[in-house]
């Protein structure tokens, strides 16, 4: 069985010849295979979101390759890129990154919006999934009337509503 996340000698260095050159990563290698559940722990600031963003191809390597099913994501095109985000995987930022005007709902719904999906097949989708995570009483609230917690539910929710055979989260509870 081939690998879903394939990464090779990947570095990322900030202010690359500068004074404050800082590495993020530092030659890192990883083999991740469908079904897996894996867990990347550190202090705070040795590369764990950086390498999450990576994966997530919202950031690129300073060098090394990333390969996901198969692609070289680094020699992905913006389009590939924009697929990619909305089928290949979904994700779970640690700020939770929910649009402000929007309520909950709409908030869960949005990727779905991306991919052209109506707006009648999309809401009871996503009515679904935040019924599942015990906040579907809140759909019409604007997400900041939401506690942290449900924030993250809400945040949740959205990176599963792709139904996406890769799920990155970081910092997820």
């Amino acid at each position: 069985m081939d690998p879903i996340i394939k990464i090779e000698n990947l570095s990322v260095v900030y202010d690359i010849g500068k004074a404050n050159e800082t590495k993020a990563l530092s030659d890192i290698n990883v083999e991740i295979y469908p079904n897996e559940y894996i867990v990347f722990f550190g202090p705070s600031g040795c590369g764990k979101s950086t390498l999450l963003y990576v994966i997530a191809a919202m950031q690129e390597p300073s060098f090394g390759t990333i390969i996901v099913n198969g692609r070289d994501l680094s020699k992905a095109r913006e389009k590939d890129v924009a697929i990619y985000h909305q089928e290949g995987m979904g994700i779970v930022f640690q700020q939770y990154n929910l649009i402000p005007s929007l309520n909950v709902l709409d908030n869960v719904a949005v990727p779905q919006t991306f991919r052209g999906v109506s707006r009648k097949e999309r809401e009871p989708k996503a009515q679904a999934l935040l019924d599942r995570f015990s906040i579907g009483a809140f759909s019409s609230r604007l997400s900041l009337e939401l506690s942290g917690g449900q924030q993250q539910r809400v945040s949740i929710a959205r990176a599963l509503i792709n139904d996406t055979p890769i799920i990155l989260a970081d910092e997820p509870t």
